[in-house]
């Protein structure tokens, strides 16, 4: 099977190009990840981030692929961008200009859209910039060891500078990939950086069992829960609803069409690991100034409340995960327009009016869907989390983490899966036409 992949794949160019255009990107985005801000010690900075493993940090250290534990020109991550494209999602659903100019002019509202959740991005992460400079500033290693080399507003402005070059930068590489490659950019960028520190992370239990820190017992059961989660995840990932779809027969001239039977799919997780992105970056951005600020003690207190330990975290975090499963799904997929096309195109539901009946039918199944699929989402991402707390086990095996990698790597390769049948079935088309000539 493996190989007939290969050959397949070498007979496909332009799938060749995606898959070359994606892994270059990918790579050159971990390249940039080694890339450090000018003026900061490297070494101090990494006594520091050894000593405060398993917090806040380590949240936002993932989401930005280990770039913030070197504090490199990639440190924010893509985090800013997503921040950037929920503000101007929740925008467009409270003004109606905006839903206006995203619905009805087409490709060029679209681009409007793009062009501010731009700009939008570059004014949040100069503000976390600035946070991020000052709090270096105030950052020392276990030994004593400043983190700044020369602090001053000279470090500040160009590590403001340098983030928000790294920021765009990335911003651009997500963009190409989802143009020229395959998959969905953002979430690629997400899943690669996860991916490069699942290796330190496996090393890191190895030495937990070793030290005697963690029980061998319990590391196995660690390890099973982990393959069972993996397990859940990809079953509850191609769940889906089938509703039954008839198509009357219609005669056109001789020919009489329609009468077939068929299904419209809809999945348990239709908004996907776009949820669990958007709940975190919305928890972390409000815990960035108190991560950074240690002299404030209030700012330190809404830092503690915002650790992923607390129980105000994963409240909030549940509940934001509900509500973005409900919001994306509501912007990914339209009732009335399915409901539509089915009348239009002459299909029905067995025993559901055409029209608004069918609307409010799928409207409420997709409902009742999304409700389990955002508890599924939720417990998945949170029961981890408890484990962290008490068995000071790698934050690389928490359940969002294990969430984006499988749904990424399905996406991924159902894309991959798409372009192949597609090629086939080209290839079919151009046989029989071929043969009719003869």
């Amino acid at each position: 099977m493996a190989l007939s992949g290969v050959e397949n794949l070498a007979r496909m160019p332009e799938l060749k190009k995606k898959l070359m255009w994606t892994f270059l990107l990918l790579a050159f985005y971990r390249i940039g990840i080694h890339v450090p801000v000018p003026g900061v010690d490297t070494a101090a900075l990494s006594d520091f981030f050894a000593s405060v493993q398993n917090t806040l940090f380590g949240m936002f250290d993932m989401f930005s692929g280990g770039g913030l534990r070197k504090i490199s020109i990639f440190a924010l991550g893509i985090m800013p961008y997503i921040s950037a494209s929920i503000i101007i999602q929740l925008l467009q659903v409270v003004s109606p200009e905006l839903k206006r100019i995203s619905k009805e002019e087409g490709a060029a509202g679209r681009k409007k859209i793009t062009q501010w959740t731009r700009y939008a991005t570059v004014l949040i992460t100069v503000v976390q910039g600035f946070g991020i400079a000052v709090g270096l500033e105030s950052m020392t290693s276990p030994a004593g060891a400043p983190v700044v080399l020369s602090a001053g507003w000279a470090f500040r402005l160009i590590t403001i500078l340098t983030l928000t070059a790294g920021t765009v930068l990335i911003m651009w590489i997500g963009e190409q990939i989802t143009e020229k490659g395959l998959g969905n950019g953002i979430s690629l960028i997400i899943f690669a950086g996860i991916v490069a520190g699942l290796p330190g992370a496996i090393l890191k239990s190895f030495k937990l069992v070793g030290a005697g820190e963690l029980n061998p017992i319990m590391g196995l059961g660690l390890l099973v829960l982990m393959i069972a989660v993996l397990g859940a995840i990809v079953f509850m990932e191609r769940g889906q609803r089938r509703i039954p779809i008839h198509y009357a027969k219609r005669q056109m001239g001789r020919k009489m069409f329609g009468g077939q039977t068929t299904h419209l799919p809809l999945r348990i997780n239709t908004a996907g690991v776009i949820p669990p992105i958007f709940a975190s970056s919305l928890l972390m951005f409000p815990a960035t100034i108190g991560s950074f600020a240690r002299d404030n003690e209030i700012l330190q207190q809404i830092s503690a409340w915002f650790s992923p330990q607390s129980i105000i975290y994963n409240i909030l975090f549940v509940a934001l995960v509900v509500f973005f499963c409900f919001f994306y799904t509501a912007i990914i997929f339209d009732p009335k327009d399915i409901a539509e096309n089915l009348k239009n195109s002459g299909g029905f539901i067995p025993g559901i009016r055409p029209g608004g009946k069918t609307r409010e039918y799928i409207d409420k199944v997709l409902s009742r869907i999304t409700l389990w699929g955002s508890f599924y989402i939720a417990a998945v991402c949170v029961l981890p989390m408890l484990l962290i707390a008490s068995l000071n086990v790698p934050f690389y095996f928490g359940g969002t983490s294990l969430l984006i990698v499988v749904g990424v790597a399905m996406d991924f390769m159902s894309q991959v899966e798409s372009h192949m049948i597609s090629r086939q079935y080209e290839g079919l088309m151009n046989k029989s036409k071929d043969r009719g000539r003869k």
